[in-house]
């Protein structure tokens, strides 16, 4: 028996199938597997011509069309080239891993959706070729991955998830011809009523994007076309609203305000005293059948709302942090721009200078035009300095997380076992993140490097446990050796973050005299310091209660102050990727 999700997936492809212009798209959140392959491959059965792939890394000149390089050095003059999105008018462009997309393709592809014409002028040649097409986005990215960007996604029109749907609940699909029903959609019409219900219900859910009721009303009336109707009707609305709007909501509707209480109606006068011009009033049946049929408003609300998964509720009704935050929280380090190597960002007019790479394409065809004009003699190609173009790259850096853990005698005394047990739950979560580990403890007089950056989580569990405690609480050393390690990190092109584990207890200055005092405002002014160099900081509070002179310390790097009887596995995990992802 198929689910409430598959039966919407497959109106879905219905609908998209009879206008994918129109709608814009379909944006599936699903891996690559049988219910994914199965979608596909009924609404390319539905649909009058196959779609047309997209590669990942698509070029500009191949996505818009450009100059033909192998044909201009052929000619010696400017030969162009029609793109792929001026190819696939009429038709619908299928984009396999989305969340890889980069957001300088997906502002292209959408000023081509928003115009319904692709226009080039560069590289000698002026292109003009008006073109509608829908786009159907597979995102497989996980949690950690960067989303689609948004100038795509809000010109679709539908959003589905697969990732929940396992195969057995997912039949196959068959939903006949919907010929007829593109021939009748030209002729289908939309009521003021249905219109302000859709307008309306879109308010109510929270739905800030001006293009949801215009797709929704798109999605109506090819649902009444599929139906074989040329108006829309309450059903064809709710359809829209649940496919349209139940993914986009951000709230849940205002309740109804509390009418005022209303005086007691007179009793009607008896039948021998009513005026006799008026009409008698309706039957019960009839009455009754008024009473229950409610507003299209409210019809279209009650589909969105039964549409809504429980999760989502429960989440909107407890006014969480937006789900694309919740996204975002789980990158690993900074992105860092540079030359050498990562994703590519961008091809820019330049020298391969500092180990930039030279791209020969760019530069090939920014030489291409100008050949007779060099009189260069075939087959060989003049190319110049100015025609020098280079890739940029950008990439993720490496998060090294610095875990300083306080093993003098107080912490031992009061929550030594505690504190390992927290670091191991966080050295498990830089595990499953590939980010490097390093262990500094501090006790006595000094503070010493156990552990240098590692990605080995058993390494970093045997330093650990051979911690011994006892002494006193340098802090202020352990403060700047800490600071010291961040940099070289940074140095070496990594992110840093410090964790400190400690009870902020210092009573070892800085020289190594004893004294609560003078250790106290040292580790003040080491903390400043650290303040001043940028890093990342956090700092788990080991005492039994929550103490001053630990927040005391932490509000002077600015660090994120958290109480150990309070830290726990899943509080610790994303306080750590929050600061990292910063």
């Amino acid at each position: 028996m198929s689910s409430k999700a598959w039966e919407d997936a497959t109106l879905a492809a219905a609908v998209f199938a009879v206008d994918p212009a129109g709608i814009g798209g379909v944006h599936v959140r699903s891996p690559a597997g049988p219910v994914r392959d199965r979608w596909l491959a009924a609404l390319t059965r539905a649909l009058p011509t196959p779609p047309r792939r997209m590669p990942v890394g698509i070029a500009d000149d191949r996505l818009l069309g450009g100059l033909d390089l192998a044909g201009t050095l052929q000619a010696g003059r400017p030969v162009a080239q029609r793109g792929l999105l001026a190819d696939a008018d009429g038709g619908v462009v299928l984009a396999v891993m989305a969340e890889r997309l980069p957001p300088g393709t997906a502002a292209k592809m959408a000023a081509v959706i928003d115009r319904h014409e692709v226009v080039v002028e560069r590289d000698g040649v002026a292109l003009s070729h008006p073109t509608r097409f829908g786009v159907v986005a597979f995102d497989e990215g996980g949690p950690d991955d960067d989303p689609v960007p948004v100038a795509l996604t809000d010109r679709l029109g539908l959003k589905l998830d697969f990732t929940q749907i396992p195969p057995r609940e997912a039949p196959e699909i068959d939903f006949g011809d919907v010929a007829d029903a593109r021939a009748l959609l030209p002729r289908v019409r939309c009521g003021d009523e249905a219109l302000q219900a859709l307008v309306q219900a879109a308010v109510a859910l929270g739905i800030a994007s001006l293009r949801a009721p215009l797709h929704a009303l798109r999605v109506a009336c090819a649902h009444a076309a599929l139906n074989g109707r040329d108006t829309v009707e309450a059903e064809d609305a709710a359809a829209a609203a649940r496919l349209v709007f139940a993914p986009r909501a951000t709230q849940l509707p205002a309740p109804p305000e509390q009418e005022q209480e209303a005086p007691p109606e007179e009793p009607p006068p008896p039948p021998d005293q009513q005026d006799p011009n008026q009409d008698p009033p309706p039957p019960d049946n009839e009455q009754q059948a008024e009473e229950l049929k409610g507003p299209m408003e409210d019809q279209v609300l009650d589909a969105v709302l039964a549409s809504l998964p429980p999760a989502l509720l429960a989440q909107m009704q407890a006014d969480y942090a937006s789900r694309e935050r919740a996204r975002s929280s789980g990158k690993s380090g900074a992105l860092h721009k540079g030359g050498h190597r990562g994703r590519p960002s961008g091809i820019r007019r330049g020298e391969p200078k500092a180990g930039q790479r030279l791209n020969l394409i760019a530069t090939l065809r920014a030489a291409a035009p100008w050949q007779r004009v060099r009189g260069a003699i075939k087959p060989r190609v003049q190319v110049r300095p100015d025609d020098f173009h280079v890739t940029h790259y950008r990439q993720r850096r490496e998060t090294t997380t610095i875990f300083v853990v306080d093993a003098s005698g107080s912490s031992a005394l009061n929550r030594m076992a505690e504190a390992k047990g927290a670091v191991e739950l966080l050295l498990a979560d830089c595990y499953v993140r590939r980010d490097k580990v390093a262990v500094i403890a501090f006790r006595g007089k000094a503070a010493e490097l156990l552990l240098p950056p590692t990605r080995s989580l058993v390494r970093a569990k045997r330093s650990l446990a051979g911690l011994p405690g006892g002494g006193g609480t340098p802090l202020a050393a352990a403060v700047d050796a800490a600071g010291a390690l961040a940099e070289s990190i940074r140095r070496r092109g990594d992110t840093p973050l410090v964790v400190f584990l400690t009870d902020g207890r210092a009573n070892v200055a800085l020289d190594g005299t004893g004294g609560r005092p003078k250790a106290e405002a040292d580790a003040l002014d080491a903390a400043k310091r650290m303040l001043a160099s940028g890093a990342a900081t956090m700092l788990i509070d080991t005492s039994p209660q929550p103490a001053a002179q630990a927040r005391k310390i932490a509000g002077a790097m600015q660090a994120t102050y958290m109480p150990l009887p309070y830290a726990g596995a899943q509080t610790l995990s994303q306080v750590v990727r929050a600061r990292a992802g910063g």
